[in-house]
């Protein structure tokens, strides 16, 4: 590994550990020629993913987009910003587990939404009216009474 500082490749590593998010490793390295300190990250090379489009196009797997879609369907909701990314984590370790080259974007919509059921309600129904593409409000009330029956079972269960 090359010193980021004086170029030379005479490195060691004196510290390593997992990082945050346990998917990659912390590497703290000290260059033996300017003795400066520094931190690099190594994680697991994945194979590049394909997402195939509700139009059949194809595009490159972008963790990017997901993330905005959350985003927006959390928007003035009382999600951190954390939960986001360990949503966002998960539904990405589910798409890796996979281990398919091409996946639909249908079924990462549907990992999300599943997900997003648990984390909080109206961000969920935000989130299916725009991935469902609800064609009329008698589809979008369906939704919201399947949502709104699961929330009263759910507050029977702690009584």
């Amino acid at each position: 590994m090359k010193c980021p500082f004086c170029g030379k490749d005479e490195t060691r590593v004196i510290d390593s550990r997992p990082a945050d998010d346990n998917t990659s490793i912390r590497r703290r390295r000290i260059c033996d020629s300017c003795g400066k300190r520094f931190t690099t990250y190594e994680k697991v090379e994945t194979i590049p993913i394909i997402i195939i489009k509700k139009d059949n196009n194809r595009e490159p797997y972008d963790r990017s987009k997901i993330e905005a879609g959350i985003l927006r369907a959390c928007h003035k909701r009382p999600v951190s910003a954390e939960q986001i990314t360990k949503l966002v984590d998960s539904v990405e370790a589910e798409i890796f587990n996979m281990e398919k080259r091409e996946i639909a974007s249908r079924e990462i919509g549907e990992l999300v939404m599943n997900k997003m059921k648990d984390l909080e309600p109206v961000a969920y129904v935000r989130f299916a009216s725009v991935y469902r593409e609800f064609k009329d409000i008698n589809t979008f009330m369906d939704e919201l009474k399947d949502v709104m029956n699961k929330e009263v079972e759910g507050s029977g269960k702690d009584s």
